[in-house]
């Protein structure tokens, strides 16, 4: 006979990992950028970071952003125009576009980017989107 804690063992394994996504409401509920946020060991710092891009019907579309440190996570959205939009971690920045959903490359240094918002993991550990101070993202 197997032991009760045995069984259990899988399920306090996964209990710290972090699983989270936060969506940015673009125009309406078919116009999104949404970050997901894993962490597939509790003991893990860094975390894997993507953003789905979707534009229904027209578009949807998932990128891997790579690793991020989970601590004090802060994921930066602007806006740099026609339904283009900069991400920044960090050092790290990516540049995606809604109209079809894909990855463009790194802007230049002189791009020209307006706040949007942070997602950021809260008190609770849950990540959440938090507009910018006068951004159009906070008017609604």
């Amino acid at each position: 006979m197997r032991s009760p804690l045995l069984l259990l063992t899988p399920l306090l394994l996964l209990a710290g990992c972090v699983n989270e996504s936060a969506s940015y409401t673009i125009d309406s509920n078919d116009h999104a950028l949404t970050v997901v946020v894993t962490q597939n060991y509790f003991w893990s710092k860094q975390a894997g970071l993507r953003v789905i891009a979707s534009r229904l019907p027209d578009c949807q579309r998932q990128f891997d952003l790579g690793k991020t440190p989970l601590a004090d996570l802060n994921v930066e959205l602007f806006s740099t125009g026609d339904d283009t939009f900069l991400l920044r971690a960090g050092d790290a920045m990516w540049q995606l576009e809604t109209r079809t959903c894909s990855q463009l490359p790194e802007p230049s240094d002189n791009v020209q980017a307006q706040p949007i918002g942070v997602f950021h993991m809260d008190a609770k550990k849950k990540l959440v989107f938090e507009p910018a101070e006068g951004s159009v993202a906070a008017t609604r």
